[in-house]
C-alpha cells in the first residue's frame, strides 16, 4: 500500500475521535445543564434540590473539570448550613474524571490539528481525494458507532435498564479503578447527575457524532 493510502486511513481512524470530542465538548457547557434540567421527565430529587438548586451546583462541577483549578475549586463548596457539597469519596472521584477529561480533550485537539495538516498536506501533496476518502470512511464509521452507542441507551431507557447500566459500568472500568465512581443515592453527585442524566448525555452525543458522520459519508461521496 503506498504512502498516502495509509495517510487516507489514518484520517478515517481520525474522524470518529474528533466528532467524539465534538459531542463530548459541547457536553460540557452550561447549556446542556439548562437543557437537561428543564427536561419534563429529568427526575427530582428525592432528597431536596430544586432544578434551581441544581442548576447552582452543577456548573461548579463542569467548569472544574475544564479548567485549571484544585479540587479546593469544589472542596470549599458548602451548603447554607455550613456542611461541605461534597465529601472526601466524591472529590477524590472528581479528580479522577478531570485527568481523564483534560486527556481526553488533549487527544481531541491533537486529533483537530493532525487532520488540519493532513488536509493541507493533501492539498499542496496531491493527494486531496484520498483524503476526501479518508473523511467519508471515517464518516461512515462513526455513523455506525453512534447508531450501536443510541440503540444502546433507548433500549436502556424503553425496554431493559440493565442494557444501558451493563454499557455505563464497562465505560467506567475503562477509565476508574474498582468501585470508585460508585455512590449513594444522598451523595450529591448522584443528585446533582442521576442515571438519566447520563442516558441523556451519552443519548446526544450520539446524535451529534450522527450528524457529523452523515455529513462526511454523503457530502463528500461524489467528490471522493
Amino acid at each position: 500500500m503506498k504512502k498516502f493510502d495509509l495517510l487516507s486511513w489514518l484520517v478515517a481512524l481520525l474522524i470518529p475521535l474528533a466528532l467524539i470530542g465534538v459531542g463530548m465538548r459541547l457536553l460540557l457547557t452550561t447549556a446542556f445543564l439548562h437543557l437537561e434540567y428543564n427536561m419534563p421527565y429529568f427526575p427530582p430529587d428525592e432528597y431536596g434540590f430544586t432544578k434551581e438548586d441544581r442548576l447552582k451546583w452543577a456548573p461548579y462541577a463542569l467548569k472544574y473539570l475544564v479548567n485549571d483549578a484544585d479540587i479546593s475549586y469544589l472542596g470549599d463548596l458548602k451548603f447554607d448550613d455550613g456542611t461541605p457539597l461534597y465529601n472526601e469519596r466524591e472529590l477524590s472521584h472528581m479528580e479522577d474524571v478531570k485527568r481523564v477529561t483534560k486527556g481526553a480533550l488533549n487527544v481531541w485537539y491533537a486529533t483537530l490539528t493532525l487532520l488540519l495538516a493532513l488536509g493541507i498536506w493533501s492539498r499542496l501533496g496531491g493527494w486531496e481525494q484520498l483524503y476526501r476518502q479518508g473523511l467519508m470512511r471515517g464518516g461512515w464509521t462513526m455513523v455506525g458507532l453512534a447508531v450501536g452507542i443510541g440503540l444502546t441507551v433507548i433500549v436502556g431507557i424503553a425496554v431493559n435498564p440493565n442494557v444501558f447500566w451493563g454499557f455505563f459500568v464497562g465505560f467506567h472500568k475503562l477509565f476508574f479503578e474498582g468501585d470508585t465512581w460508585l455512590f449513594l443515592y444522598s451523595d450529591t453527585l448522584i443528585r446533582l447527575f442521576p442515571i438519566r442524566f447520563w442516558q441523556d448525555a451519552f443519548l446526544i452525543a450520539s446524535f451529534i457524532a450522527l450528524g457529523g458522520g452523515l455529513t462526511l459519508g454523503l457530502g463528500l461521496r461524489d467528490e471522493a
